[in-house]
């Protein structure tokens, strides 16, 4: 028995278990609350594409002369996709690997219309190995039965998403109340059997469910439902994303029919005053950002004076409970980024709660997701990393925040290294300047293998107006930095912002092609503009130049359908972005006119073809920076006097070797200043916390010596540089 059970409705990753819950346990340990979570998405999906709920499937009625000729394939089929079902799993969750052969013989697998693009399988995987092109063909096989699901069995079904269309944006609750007191669905009948089971296993006074989207919303109202008729003694509380964002406004009265509480913004304080409230049976009840049911209004309450956590007092995230040994991982796109997300299991933290930076005007800037600020200190980050891998097993880590402040990944980094920890890592950035060239290098060697930022419109002007605080120079220049350092990048794009014109949306296109054609970006995606409540486009209209389209709120309320003064129809441009980006990810096609992409007329690109190429000339290699922190990353190198002879005359020289993990550097100095420099590299290593700065290292050097910049720009010194053995930080 626990006091509290922590669920994520269906349906979310199949890879990785989304964090929320873990976070909220972890939280609820350090004030001594017992709870039990689970992620349901998964469970019900192992349920399901398994041989026992395949043969449900395929048990279900339907008129097979009027469906698609691919459904009736996969019915022909449906003892071969019975009989494989189960190792495809097994080998998708990692424990069988060697079922690859086997799916890569292409004689094992049924195959339906999914298979049809195999002819671009070895274009888009090259000489990737085998176990790589065996998740990505099980993957299609999980796709085929998926159609198959949504044409024959239940239409809403998704693999990270379920009824999607109710929750989006649904101002009124009446066709999502329609929907929840009509019969259940095929995926409803797997979802409620696993609740209950486990409700009587737990038996929990309160249940939480954590609503991080709107393809999350119907399975919880529907679990919900399923508690309050054969339960009716537990409480119900939801909160999460979909909350937070969408449910600020809430008045239907029929939503506290399935739930007795939703709170808002941060859960640690709500949830504990309610766990307080609830457990201890009080009369006098106070509550933190809590939605309600009173006298048959909804109310929100707000009364209780304790202050929200800091970061530091949180605790650390425990995804204890969770099935983490049964995700599967799936390919599905030759998207190396998308690979990131959808295959291999992550832990997930947070570096910083909210946005540093926190301006701009499409993002909902005035929520506390994204308003509060606060960091965590490196040392308590990199603390909570070693507990996680002592409690999962793993070391890959997705630092899941709004935009990663570069002064505390370059602390996070250096910690890491300190403690000699073996670590893969991936996070959000902002495209700005402090991710120089020695800064990527110090991320790459701590364990970070990607990062994805947003670009968003690759126009001057537009990233002025949206506030990004970014121009398209600095962008290549960041992305140059880390793709130099052996750092993915993966850039999010933009297009429909608000006065934006064709003229600017084939510019950006055009900057996009030249940063994959110069090798500096690996990886993006295309969405249009969509304007939100709660962002500064959302609350002031009018100076973007956009008319909203307003509804009575009841329900929900976040994205707002608006017209754009321009008139233009901007989702035309959807297909030829997207399919040019495709190529552009593959290394093809950057000769072909951007007209080739599109099926109607566009003006020729104001850009020129080298712009992106010139950008990356501006360099400050020589320019002495006195502020700036060095760094030796390390004293692994060998030592040899000798004498350098030249016309009869004899100087005392040294050669220093370093023996680097991927190469060797040999420099050879004057004996005394390859001492002096042999003492700074001791005293200034990534193990001693307080960094010198370059203009202490130049007054220690002119204590003995002259013309300091003289030595730091000379070309054995320049050789460290480049090869990453001084850092400029």
């Amino acid at each position: 028995m626990k006091d509290l059970l922590l669920i994520t409705p269906p349906f979310t990753q199949l890879n990785t278990p989304y964090p929320a819950t873990a976070y909220i346990k972890g939280f609820l340990n350090t004030k001594s609350i017992s709870s039990y979570q689970m992620d349901l998405g998964i469970e019900v999906i192992l349920k399901l594409f398994s041989s026992e709920g395949l043969h449900k499937v395929f048990e279900v009625q339907t008129d097979f002369s009027k469906i698609s000729e691919n459904s009736q394939r996969i019915f022909a089929l449906r003892n071969e996709y019975v009989k494989t079902i189960d190792q495809v799993i097994s080998f998708l969750q990692g424990k069988n690997p060697t079922l690859a052969r086997q799916i890569c013989s292409m004689n094992f697998l049924p195959e339906g219309s999914r298979f049809n693009q195999l002819d671009d399988l070895d274009f888009a995987f090259g000489n990737m190995g085998m176990q790589d092109k065996a998740k990505h063909l099980a993957t299609l096989y999980l796709e085929d039965l998926s159609d198959y699901i949504v044409e024959i069995v239940d239409g809403d079904f998704g693999f990270s998403r379920y009824a999607e269309r109710l929750g989006k944006s649904a101002n009124s609750f009446d066709e999502l109340y329609s929907k929840l007191n009509s019969s259940q669905t095929f995926i409803d009948g797997f979802t409620l059997e696993i609740l209950e089971t486990k409700l009587h296993e737990i038996q929990p006074k309160l249940i939480c469910f954590s609503v991080p989207f709107p393809g999350n919303l119907y399975s919880a109202f529907r679990c919900a439902k399923l508690i309050k008729e054969k339960f009716p003694t537990i409480k119900t509380a939801m909160g999460g994303g979909f909350p937070n964002t969408e449910l600020r406004e809430i008045r239907d009265l029929r939503v506290f029919e399935f739930f007795d509480f939703i709170t808002l913004d941060d859960g640690e304080v709500p949830l504990e005053e309610l766990s307080f409230n609830i457990l201890n049976s009080l009369k006098e009840r106070k509550y933190k950002r809590t939605f309600l049911l009173e006298n048959e209004h909804v109310v929100y309450k707000n009364d209780s004076t304790k202050p929200d956590y800091k970061q530091s007092q949180i605790g650390t995230p425990d995804y204890s409970d969770l099935k983490l040994g049964e995700y599967i991982s799936v390919i599905e796109i030759a998207n190396p980024m998308h690979s990131l997300w959808s295959d291999g299991r992550w832990n997930k933290l947070t570096m910083a709660h909210g946005c540093y930076w926190g301006k701009c005007t499409f993002c909902d800037i005035s929520l506390d997701y994204i308003r509060i600020y606060e960091p965590v200190s490196a040392r308590i980050l990199v603390d909570r990393m070693q507990e996680l891998i002592a409690t999962t097993g793993e070391t890959g880590f997705h630092f899941v925040d709004e935009a990663a402040p570069p002064a505390l990944m370059r602390e996070v980094a250096l910690e890491i290294l300190r403690r000699n920890l073996v670590v893969t890592w991936w996070t959000n950035i902002r495209f700005e300047k402090s991710f120089t060239r020695d800064l990527s290098f110090l991320l790459k060697l701590s364990g970070c293998v990607a990062v994805s930022g947003g670009l968003e419109v690759a126009s001057d002007r537009l990233l002025k107006l949206i506030d990004k605080g970014v121009s398209v120079d600095q962008v290549a220049k960041v992305t140059r930095n880390f793709t130099e350092a052996g750092i993915m990048v993966h850039a999010y794009l933009m297009y429909g912002y608000p006065t934006q014109t064709i003229q600017e949306t084939v510019d950006s296109l055009e900057m996009v092609r030249q940063l994959f054609e110069m090798g500096i970006l690996q990886s993006g995606f295309w969405h249009q503009f969509a304007m939100t409540a709660h962002s500064p486009v959302g609350k002031n209209p009018e100076e973007f130049g956009v008319i909203p389209m307003q509804n009575e709120i009841l329900f929900a309320n976040n994205d707002i359908d608006f017209t754009d003064k321009t008139g233009i129809d901007h989702s035309k441009f959807s297909f030829g972005l997207k399919k040019s980006l495709f190529n552009y990810m593959h290394g093809i096609n950057f000769e072909l006119p951007l007209q080739d992409w599109f099926d109607f007329k566009i003006p020729k690109t104001t850009v020129h073809p080298d712009y992106i190429h010139d950008c990356l000339l501006d360099e400050e290699e020589f320019i002495f920076k006195g502020n700036l922190k060095i760094i030796f990353l390390t004293q692994n190198f060998i030592v040899e006097n000798y004498l350098k002879t030249k016309k009869q005359n004899s100087w005392p020289y040294t050669r220093l070797t370093f023996h680097l993990k991927t190469n060797i550097v040999k420099i050879e100095l004057e004996k005394e200043k390859a001492e002096w420099l042999q003492k700074i590299i001791s005293e200034n290593t990534f193990e001693n916390p307080k960094r010198v700065t370059l203009q202490q290292i130049k007054n220690d050097f002119e204590n003995s010596f002259d013309d300091f910049e003289l030595f730091w720009f000379s070309k054995p010194i320049q050789q460290l540089k480049e090869n990453g053995v001084i850092l400029s930080l």
